[in-house]
């Protein structure tokens, strides 16, 4: 990123490992007063390098333990087609990330459900329901060994 040097990516380092960090805690970390670490994290938010913070939840404790990447292919390549496809995965709250990709697919899905029954009341109700599907191939996680998803 233009303007950014080894401190900048010392405080994005640090939040991303852990965003409910002090500031005084973040400027003890990579060296800075707090009150020049507080300026350079809110030139990095008003950059648009920071764009937000999040929690991360337990799926199993919010009933979304069960997680499935979907491909999904389209019957027409159209721009109506696209965008009332990704209308109704906005609207899909197992959805939790929605990819338009080059390849033999258009889209790749992130659902997040309770389990498999749940997983095949979302594949029949939602996406079994949306105009344009022509294929749908489901990819069970069985483990994950690494997510660095914030």
């Amino acid at each position: 990123m233009d303007g950014m040097d080894r401190i900048d990516a010392a405080i994005l380092r640090a939040l991303v490992a852990d965003g409910r960090l002090s500031n005084l805690a973040l400027a003890t970390r990579v060296g800075l007063s707090p009150s020049a670490c507080l300026r350079r994290v809110q030139a990095l938010e008003a950059r648009g390098a920071i764009s937000g913070y999040r929690a991360r939840l337990d799926p199993a404790l919010i009933g979304r333990a069960f997680v499935v990447y979907v491909t999904v292919g389209l019957s027409e390549h159209t721009k109506a087609a696209q965008d009332g496809f990704e209308r109704a995965m906005r609207r899909a709250p197992e959805v939790t990330e929605c990819h338009n990709v080059a390849g033999a697919f258009e889209y790749i899905l992130r659902v997040e459900v309770a389990d498999l029954p749940a997983y095949k009341t979302f594949h029949t109700e939602t996406l079994g329901t949306v105009p344009h599907v022509r294929s749908i191939t489901s990819h069970m996680v069985m483990g994950t060994s690494k997510d660095e998803r914030a």
